[in-house]
């Protein structure tokens, strides 16, 4: 019985439709689940080409050495079980590939296990949803370099192309792949949240319908802002609801739900010190999200509310205008503090993950893919020492000639006299204005430390370490 080159072990949403995107590419493939259903599903859509298995044996004895499995499994214990009933039927050289959210150092410990027993264990973050799995993947590879080398021919002719380059590449050491996707991640959040603000902007001050902020949102999607996620959002606000003749967003409970990625990107990046207040305030905006009941109840304690700016429909427009520019600059500050937080990591974990590279393969096939990051690309590409994308020439000018920051200001003191909840907009105008700061006021917090715990400061007119006798 012939052979096939890869196995996958997880036939739902992401692993049935990666193996009809590998069997598109000329890949014969072995599936299997413990769903007998999801088994004859993957049989029936790829018209017998996969060969479908519900007894492990079987399906590991299917493939040719060294065995090649992929599995799309939740995170965590899952993960765990599947490895320890695989080892059994592996042998020195196979290859595990784990294609889901696992956190980065769950990975680790995985590898460091295998690598003991000389199997090759691939942490590999994968970005596109259902439609991505099926057509095209951007896709972050980490772990060893020899395994890498043998997968990627596979993996660059089912991932997206951007430019006609895949959205593949090698991350780096150990979990340098999830710990990109767990990246990845955190900035969806952030530009989600961003998104949301402007809509509720739109809704509430402008007093849009949603006709109109789907135009508004179209438009924006063809020019400068153009990503995804801004793409989605057309669709999302025209969608009507199929139980009632109103629209689906205005059925749906104000509850953001999430599975911790984005909360991992923020630990991480309060563990290395570097700032990501936008990242992190759409965590805190999600988990506020939650709170209904408390909501309600606090809403009714406090039900006076100002009255809102009347804005004369003639400023509409332009108003909008500013709106975009402050999204905008929000998008490139999300962007801004991932890669910082990517390369803190990648120093600090001895990664060695290249941010062009990272910028590159997002450019297609992932949910936070944009216009904006092949700006991103050639800004590392220019300097591959850049610490911050906000510090690159092109971007900080593009940001001064469109007089972004001030359309920021603008749009935020519009929604604070509106009473409008817009976290991730003020986090990202304090990051932006606290970054370009001649002198924060953290002279103060020193002195305080040193003041009640003997803490010790540095000054500014002598090196060394300074302490003060204060009582």
């Amino acid at each position: 019985m012939e052979k096939n080159p890869l196995g996958i072990i997880g036939l739902g949403v992401m692993g049935r439709n990666l193996g009809l995107n590998l069997i598109d590419h000329g890949y014969k493939i072995s599936g299997y689940d413990r769903d007998n259903s999801k088994v004859r599903a993957l049989k029936e859509e790829s018209q017998g080409v996969a060969s479908s298995f519900d007894s492990l044996e079987e399906f590991v004895h299917s493939l040719e050495s060294p065995k090649k499995i992929l599995f799309f499994v939740p995170a965590g214990q899952p993960v765990d079980q599947v490895i320890q009933e695989l080892l059994p039927l592996l042998k020195e050289g196979d290859i595990l590939i784990d294609g889901g959210n696992s956190f980065y150092q769950d990975t680790e410990r995985r590898q460091k296990q295998l690598k003991d027993k000389k199997i090759f264990f691939i942490g590999m973050g994968t970005s596109g949803g259902e439609s991505g799995a099926r057509h095209g993947p951007s896709l972050m590879v980490g772990g060893d370099r020899e395994a890498y080398e043998i997968l990627k021919p596979m993996l660059e002719a089912i991932s997206a192309k951007a430019d006609g380059e895949p959205c593949v590449d090698y991350m780096g050491r150990g979990s340098a792949g999830h710990y990109v996707k767990m990246v990845h991640n955190g900035i969806e959040y952030g530009i989600m949240e961003l998104i949301a603000e402007c809509y509720d902007f739109a809704h509430k001050v402008l007093q849009w319908n949603e006709k109109q902020i789907s135009d508004l949102f179209e438009q924006w999607s063809k020019e400068e802002l153009s990503g995804y996620l801004i793409e989605i959002t057309v669709p999302i606000l025209r969608k009507k609801d199929d139980k009632t003749d109103d629209l689906l967003l205005n059925k749906v409970l104000d509850v953001a739900r999430q599975l911790g990625t984005g909360a991992w990107t923020s630990e991480e990046a309060l563990k290395l010190q570097i700032p990501t207040p936008t990242i992190d305030a759409a965590v805190v905006m999600r988990n506020l999200s939650s709170r209904v009941e408390e909501r309600k109840e606090f809403n009714n304690q406090f039900d006076t509310h100002s009255s809102p700016p009347v804005l004369e429909p003639t400023v509409h427009q332009s108003i909008a205008q500013e709106l975009k520019k402050a999204l905008f600059l929000g998008i490139i500050c999300t962007y801004a503090q991932g890669f910082s937080l990517l390369r803190e990591a990648s120093k600090n974990y001895e990664f060695g993950i290249e941010l062009e590279k990272v910028a590159k393969i997002w450019r297609g096939g992932c949910i936070i893919r944009s216009k904006f990051l092949e700006k991103s690309r050639m800004a590392f590409s220019k300097n591959p020492n850049l610490s911050n994308l906000l510090l690159d020439p092109s971007i900080s000018q593009e940001i001064k000639e469109n007089n972004l920051v001030s359309s920021l200001r603008k749009f935020c003191s519009l929604s604070l006299s509106s009473e409008l909840p817009i976290y991730a907009f003020l986090s990202t105008l304090s990051y932006f204005d606290g970054f370009r700061c001649g002198r924060l006021p953290a002279n103060l917090i020193q002195l305080q430390r040193d003041y009640f715990g003997s803490h010790t400061y540095e000054r500014v007119d002598s090196q060394g370490i300074f302490h003060t006798v204060w009582e």
